[in-house]
């Protein structure tokens, strides 16, 4: 079947959505009684909410609006947009209406990461004199951008005359507050746990203000310049008067309060002039990101364009937690330090802004567990799964302080700390996380093995509900042949790959330490564990390897992605690999722009199953960089191009969290899953890291060398530079170009001592 453009995006934009909570938590009823460790549930099943597929996002920091592609927030509820900060929906309503009517959309733009530009025009209204006028004679610029210091949504809504007669009509905004939780958006909790208080007007002030059963008072207090000619309910009205040609200025400031006295602190009017400052501040700020991070060259290209995208989307996502930076895992429903997908991303970005990946190992061994909590399902060594700080977190109403349900943060932690050291050929942060290092090789060991096996597992704690912890973590997730659920404990098969390579990676680091012992009996164990992973997961009669061993060691013998990333870890025997790599890219996994979740062949199967058939663009860059691992490089390049030309129709060239599982020859374009995150920070690093895995970077920074393998350049292009690229403490300008024989590649420039090293033989690396 062919469906035209204009109609699989009303398809995808109408879609009953659903809302996926495949990490958080159900509380039953308000009260918090010491049993409710038996009331938190994962729900199997997604919650309701609208869709967010075309959703505009701006974020700064902590705070963050998303709204649609008109800038409005609908009054309406089961949505997720709204105005955001410290896991509250702050404003959850704002809309303006000219004489009554939305204005039309036009266009819409977020580039900036915290500021937002929107392009409206009137519809056909009636004049305050009785006249009519016809639509499109307006310009109307809301321009808009995040104030973290405040913190506050700072607008500016421009209206300009486009014709030759005098205008007077009327504008209203209104804007309506309920201070939800972020699990009560996701109805995940029961809703508001303090006091409401009505709205209320103070002189030209629209303040609302909520009592925390946390007590902290939040209040939300909107400032207007000039005021409103009238004020009803929370709707302010302006008389707008043009001359032909004439403009006028409307500034909206909605500023944010957190008091744990309850006390509304004094705030006096917005300096108008703030307004353009705070513009041109976070403007130096996205040009200074971009300065730090390694730079794409391709003159030009669409590439150059898609790059940039990715990399403007994670500066979106990048937050601090005191003096540390992370990637937030997405927008909007996970705005915080996630340990799975902040790992991965860093490690995505380690050839374009290794920085980050530091502060984020030494942030997730700040909270590593210390103890046992069935609670947050905490054990000494375990690193978090995710950390909130809204109100229900405050009252221990739910686990996430931190929560710790992940079986491969911990093995994941351990790997980024290995290839951190490779890129920049220091011991000094192994040194200083030895003892974190230490707590988290022990818990692979004794907490992490339930199965009897030596193998990574977990098991839920919950109630007697299913919580899966690995990056596939929806309650459906992992099935059996039949497509029936998998019981626990389990042993999923990707985990063990980074067990594998947590053990290998970390040895390496103990040699150069000079703990030999220690080196050589962590090798030991990691080549016992990939001798049982390939007796035990090894599927003959289906050349692959089985999504996870079930509680009786049985395999769940469905055809997944999980078995893909098992290449990148290098868990895969060498004569099996060719054969999961065809399996793998068989039409029934790689749907044309990527390798599907479930294969369409598993009964379980479903194109728009969260976790049933889709399509995750960081599973697919880790499933190419293994392929690139052991050779099959071709197969990587049509993983490269299926990603990229996904970009290209998603909004502004951004790939989402995930898209469905459809096949590209039966639509002509990927189909949006209606409540992905965007930006979403794995999914935004995974073209960048595709393309590191293509140019077939290797970091060897102990030995201040680069090792580039096999370099590949995507099919249309024939030249590519690497600007600003850190190895071993040297900085190194690479340029790529297509040969005769394959790539070649040239130093433009060199800032230190750094052996360049072009290696075009196949070769595993173990």
């Amino acid at each position: 079947m062919k469906i035209d453009r204009r109609s699989l995006l009303r398809f995808s934009l109408t879609w009953p959505a659903t809302l996926p909570l495949w990490s958080g938590t159900l509380l039953q009823g308000a009260e918090f009684k010491d049993d409710r460790r038996e009331e938190t549930l994962t729900k199997a099943c997604p919650a309701p909410t609208d869709s967010i597929a075309d959703a505009i996002v701006i974020k700064h920091e902590d705070v963050f609006f998303v709204a649609r592609p008109d800038g409005s927030v609908p009054l309406r509820s089961s949505h997720g947009m709204g105005l955001y900060y410290h896991d509250c929906r702050y404003v959850n309503g704002y809309e303006i209406e000219l004489a009554g009517r939305k204005p039309a959309h036009l266009s819409a733009s977020s580039t900036q990461g915290a500021i937002g530009v929107f392009a409206l025009t009137n519809p056909r209204i009636e004049l305050m004199d009785g006249d009519v006028l016809e639509e499109e004679k307006l310009g109307i610029t809301w321009r808009r951008l995040i104030d973290n210091e405040t913190p506050a949504l700072r607008d500016r809504l421009h209206i300009q005359n486009f014709t030759l007669q005098t205008l007077e009509f009327p504008v209203t905004l209104t804007i309506q507050s309920a201070f939800e939780d972020l699990f009560a958006v996701r109805e995940q909790s029961p809703g508001r746990l303090g006091t409401l208080h009505p709205p209320s007007w103070k002189g030209h002030q629209l303040c609302f203000s909520y009592d925390g059963k946390d007590e902290i008072l939040r209040t939300v207090t909107v400032y207007f310049d000039p005021p409103p000619n009238k004020r009803q309910g929370t709707t302010a009205e302006f008389v707008v008067r043009l001359s032909p040609h004439g403009q006028q200025r409307i500034d909206v400031t909605l500023v944010i309060g957190e008091s744990k006295d309850r006390v509304v602190a004094g705030r006096t009017m917005p300096d108008p002039e703030d307004f353009n400052r705070l513009g041109r501040g976070l403007e130096r700020e996205t040009e200074l990101w971009m300065t730090h991070v390694t730079k794409v060259v391709t003159n030009g290209s669409a590439l150059d364009h898609i790059m940039e995208r990715s990399f403007r989307g994670l500066l979106v996502l990048r937050t601090h937690l005191g003096k540390d930076t992370y990637f937030s895992a997405g927008v909007p429903w996970f705005v915080t330090l996630f340990g799975r997908d902040s790992l991965i991303t860093a490690w995505e970005m380690l050839a374009y802004h290794p920085r980050i990946a530091e502060q984020t190992l030494r942030l997730l061994a700040k909270y590593q567990g210390t103890k046992e909590d069935q609670w947050r399902d905490a054990q000494p060594g375990k690193i978090l799964h995710e950390l909130r700080v809204g109100e229900m977190a405050n009252l221990n109403a739910i686990p996430h302080t931190p929560f710790y349900a992940t079986v491969d943060a911990t093995p994941l932690f351990l790997m980024l700390v290995a290839e951190h050291a490779a890129w920049t050929g220091s011991l000094s942060l192994f040194d200083e996380l030895r003892a974190s290092i230490e707590r988290a090789l022990s818990w692979m060991d004794t907490y992490g093995d339930r199965h009897g096996e030596a193998y990574i597992t977990y098991t839920t704690r919950s109630n007697g509900k299913l919580i899966n912890q690995g990056w596939k973590d929806s309650g459906d997730a992992i099935v059996n042949a039949d497509g029936e659920v998998v019981l626990p404990p389990l042993a999923l098969a990707e985990v063990q790959g980074y067990g594998y390579a947590a053990k290998l990676g970390i040895a390496g680091l103990f040699k150069r330490a000079g703990d030999r012992d220690r080196a050589d009996r962590l090798i030991r164990e990691a080549r016992r564990l990939r001798e049982r992973f390939n007796r035990d997961f090894w599927m003959e009669n289906e050349d692959c390897y089985a999504l996870a061993l079930q509680r009786d060691g049985r395999q769940a013998a469905v055809i997944s992605s999980n078995a893909g990333q098992g290449l990148w870890t290098g868990i895969v025997e060498q004569d099996r690999a060719e054969r999961l790599i065809r399996r793998l890219m068989a039409e029934d996994m790689f749907n044309g722009w990527g390798v599907r979740t479930l294969s369409s062949k598993a009964r379980a199967y479903n194109p728009i199953g969260y976790h049933l058939g889709t399509v995750w663009p960081h599973d697919n860059s880790i499933i190419a960089a293994g392929f690139r691992r052991y050779g099959q490089d071709v197969d990587a390049l049509r993983i490269f191009h299926g990603l990229f030309d996904a970009a290209y129709h998603f909004q502004e060239h951004q790939l989402p969290e995930l898209f469905c599982g459809f096949g590209r020859t039966e639509y002509e374009v990927p189909v949006g899953y209606p409540v992905a995150c965007h930006p979403q920070a794995w999914a935004s690093g995974a073209l960048p890291f595709l393309l590191t895995t293509l140019l077939g970077l290797t970091p060897e920074g102990f030995e201040k060398r680069l090792r580039i393998r096999r370099p590949m350049l995507p099919n249309f292009l024939d030249r590519l530079e690497l600007r600003r690229l850190h190895v071993g403490g040297a900085v190194v300008d690479l340029a790529f170009r297509r040969g005769m024989e394959g790539v070649d590649v040239e130093v433009v420039k060199l800032q230190g001592v750094l052996d360049i090293q072009v290696d075009n033989e196949s070769h595993e690396r173990n």
